[in-house]
């Protein structure tokens, strides 16, 4: 393997001033380029990490419903891909609305999905009735992400998606199908190693919103979230 060439050396040659930097600005900037070459490689050494784990375990036969009121199995949600990744959303029958960052990560999944389901395939499981997702799918103008219901709550107290005390949490989950076997491969298991004043992240953050507050001089801020509504501007 050729060996890699340092991360400052690479900012070094990649940096180019803007239109009347200063100074002061260029080198603040190549020396952060270093750092972001260096956060790109950890990343690749991460993924490469992940790719490499072991089967996990073999999951119980857990049920969903789908769009047709049909009863199916885990592995039926694979359809022709042997990967399936699920998104447990926080929309149980006792919420009047869905989670606004469950909303917000959804619907920067909905116009990708069909991409990503060329690979991989990508449902969405909630303790509401489908169509009761589908509708509030159908109000977000969502129209390619698959909904399905959890049939008790087995599932979601089992991957984490369900607290004891009955608060639901977003759960993140990569199956696997090997030798008709159906797999847990990776689930994010990140929630309570947040550093002090941060909210629980992903690493890096599935959410796009997130990562394009994080190239802004405020960033996320300490008490904005996302809502399902704003005000009409002025």
């Amino acid at each position: 393997m050729t060996p890699l060439r340092s991360a400052t050396e690479l900012a070094a040659a990649a940096s180019k001033p803007y239109p009347n930097d200063s100074a002061d600005y260029r080198q603040a900037r190549t020396a952060l380029l270093a750092e972001e070459v260096e956060l790109r490689r950890h990343i690749e050494r991460v993924a490469a990490q992940r790719r490499a784990l072991p089967p996990g375990g073999e999951p119980p036969d857990y049920r969903f419903r789908d769009e047709n009121a049909k009863t199916i199995a885990l592995r039926d949600l694979f359809g022709r891909h042997d990967t399936l990744v699920t998104y447990f959303w926080m929309f149980g029958p006792q919420r009047e609305r869905p989670c606004p960052m469950c909303t917000a990560f959804l619907g920067a999944m909905d116009i990708p999905a069909r991409d990503l389901t060329q690979r991989v395939a990508f449902a969405v499981l909630g303790r509401s009735p489908v169509e009761r997702q589908l509708a509030f799918a159908r109000e977000r103008g969502w129209r390619n992400l698959k909904f399905y219901a959890t049939v008790g709550d087995d599932f979601a107290r089992d991957y984490r998606g369900l607290a004891p005390d009955g608060n639901e949490w977003p759960a993140l989950d990569v199956w696997i199908l090997r030798d008709g076997s159906v797999r847990h491969f990776w689930g994010s298991e990140l929630g309570g190693t947040q550093d002090p004043g941060q909210d629980p992240r992903g690493a890096p953050d599935p959410t796009p919103l997130w990562n394009i507050l994080d190239l802004t001089p405020a960033g996320r801020g300490v008490d904005w979230y996302p809502k399902l509504d704003y005000p009409a501007a002025a």
